[in-house]
């Protein structure tokens, strides 16, 4: 959903929205685009910079042709990035902080980030479309296994653009294969391996700073489209976990048993999870109202983080990207949920 992948991204792989009728499955799809400039914060949560901060120096300078193993079990021969289509908001992170974002000429909807506004959008929702992509010309496509429909990539690469596949993220792990990916296919893999460095420095730095205590908030990450009426719990698979224990809180969620990615959300559930912290993107805090809006949600206002009020929201381009930026996500996420835990 948003990755704004917006979110996002958020998480596309919200398998439970398959059961939802068609109409309301439209609306969460159309809610989950656009940047998030001006959303409905949670008070007390702190606007991070919408910007991606490119490795110093010169930009680098690709080694190609170069062939790299897809993640769909393809071998991808890359002769030019002048071009570049990265299909992810996350994949778009990546190619702006190696310092190529001057050769994307397109992105995806989840890719809200300041020095990529301008730049045509070539999805709706989370659809890929083909002659979008195809009519910019590009010589490098970056997708994710979950880009879709699968006919737009194979329409893509029926007309002969390179197209590589890199796995999606799920948790902090994945960042320094993700980077080693995307670099690869671009050519600049030494530019790869000191953005791993960076990455890895500025996670590592935030973590030394989370407050050790045996008291660890249980934070249950909620998803929300309140224009279609869909409400859903976080479970073991919504990629929210890993940050969740890394800010030094307990995933309520799959502590309280959720197995798969997303459940739906009802009282039972809630009480069970019984979060001292409900963690939101700011895009769906907005659709229902906020703060005030998220307590009327039946079983919300009775758990211990609707009695104290204690919600955390992070932006829909960020929480999940697992990206180059993903620092700033966990401070701000370790901030909110600690020191008196996000909003009142």
């Amino acid at each position: 959903m948003e990755g704004s992948p917006p979110v996002s991204s958020p998480p596309r792989s919200l398998r439970a929205l398959a059961a939802l009728p068609l109409l309301a499955l439209a609306l969460v799809l159309a809610a989950c685009g656009g940047p998030d400039s001006g959303q409905d914060r949670a008070p007390g949560a702190e606007a991070t910079a919408d910007r991606v901060e490119p490795l110093s120096g010169p930009a680098p300078r690709a080694a190609l042709p170069v062939t790299v193993d897809s993640a769909d079990g393809r071998r991808v021969t890359v002769r030019s990035t002048e071009r570049v289509v990265p299909l992810t908001g996350s994949l778009s992170e990546i190619v702006f902080a190696l310092g190529l974002g001057e050769q994307v000429v397109a992105r995806d909807i989840t890719a809200t980030f300041e020095e990529a506004a301008d730049l045509p959008v070539v999805t709706r929702a989370h659809d890929v479309s083909a002659e979008g992509v195809l009519s910019l010309k590009p010589t490098l496509v970056l997708a994710e296994t979950t880009t879709g429909p699968a006919e737009a990539v194979d329409q893509i690469r029926a007309a002969g653009i390179p197209l590589v596949v890199v796995e999606p993220a799920r948790a902090l792990d994945d960042v320094a294969d993700r980077i080693t990916a995307v670099s690869g296919a671009l050519g600049v893999p030494d530019a790869g391996e000191r953005l791993r460095e960076r990455t890895a420095e500025r996670i590592d730095a935030v973590r030394a700073d989370i407050p050790d205590t045996d008291e660890r908030p249980r934070v249950a990450f909620l998803y929300l489209r309140g224009s279609a009426s869909v409400y859903l719990l976080g479970g073991a698979d919504s990629g929210a976990g890993s940050l969740i224990e890394a800010a030094g809180g307990v995933d309520a969620g799959t502590e309280s048993g959720l197995t798969k990615d997303f459940t739906p959300l009802t009282s039972e559930a809630l009480a069970k999870a019984a979060p001292d912290v409900i963690l939101v993107m700011t895009k769906g805090l907005e659709s229902v109202d906020g703060v005030d809006g998220l307590l009327k949600i039946p079983g919300v206002a009775e758990t211990p983080a609707g009695l104290d009020r204690r919600i955390a929201s992070i932006d829909d381009g960020l929480l999940l990207n697992y990206g180059p930026r993903t620092d700033r996500v966990l401070a701000d996420l370790a901030r909110q949920i600690h020191r008196d835990g996000g909003s009142r």
